[in-house]
């Protein structure tokens, strides 16, 4: 039996290994394109998405009009369509067995349902039961706890019922702000400077997906 009865997922470097695979070269492109005169190395695009998540980033340190925003979201789209960012290895199974031991999948992050879920049918991967993605209001969106309270009023859940597996801290902000276990998520090769953060603050810290499989299934 899962030990939790809702497994929610951040989607991007948890369940799909995609800023370096994906979506930083990508991001590359749209700068080259928006920002000419600028550069973003890797780290520090992560850094930004860790303290201030993408769209705060697009506006606080890009300075994008809501034109280049769009123009940028496209191009992204556009680029999901011929470049597709692997699931982590065992990933699959551990969504397989949540679901078949009678517990919920719901997927939270700040890409959207509607490229998130073509991800999955591609790679043969069972469908999420809820996404609350990109498209929701920013003040429904990841830190906002607006998803977890849904996903609990919805099922009839209680806090402890939840784990919020995240790789970045704007996830454990939306869990804490809920009461919800947190677990964070290592294995796709967190900085050290995410790690800092992470470390000192969440009920479980996963550095493999083999350590998210023990933690929901362990027979003790």
């Amino acid at each position: 039996m899962t030990r939790y009865k809702c497994l929610v997922l951040d989607h991007d470097d948890t369940t799909v290994d995609s800023t370096r695979k994906v979506n930083y070269p990508q991001f590359r492109g749209s700068l080259a394109r928006l920002r000419p005169k600028m550069t973003v190395s890797e780290d520090d695009f992560i850094r930004y998405c860790c303290d201030l998540g993408f769209y705060r980033m697009c506006d606080e340190i890009l300075h994008y009009t809501p034109d280049e925003l769009e123009r940028h979201i496209a191009d992204w789209r556009a680029y999901l369509k011929t470049h597709h960012a692997p699931f982590f290895p065992g990933i699959a199974d551990v969504i397989r067995r949540q679901k078949d031991e009678g517990g919920i999948v719901c997927v939270v992050s700040h890409s959207y349902e509607d490229t998130i879920r073509p991800q999955y049918e591609r790679a043969g991967v069972l469908q999420p039961d809820i996404i609350f993605g990109a498209e929701y209001p920013a003040e429904q969106c990841k830190p906002n706890p607006y998803p977890l309270e849904e996903l609990m009023r919805r099922y009839g859940l209680a806090p402890e019922e939840l784990l919020v597996v995240d790789d970045m801290p704007l996830g454990r902000q939306m869990a804490r702000a809920c009461g919800v276990p947190f677990a964070a998520a290592a294995w796709y090769g967190m900085p050290d400077f995410i790690r800092e953060k992470l470390a000192c603050d969440c009920d479980y810290f996963l550095e493999t997906v083999d350590d998210l499989s023990a933690l929901l299934f362990s027979e003790k």
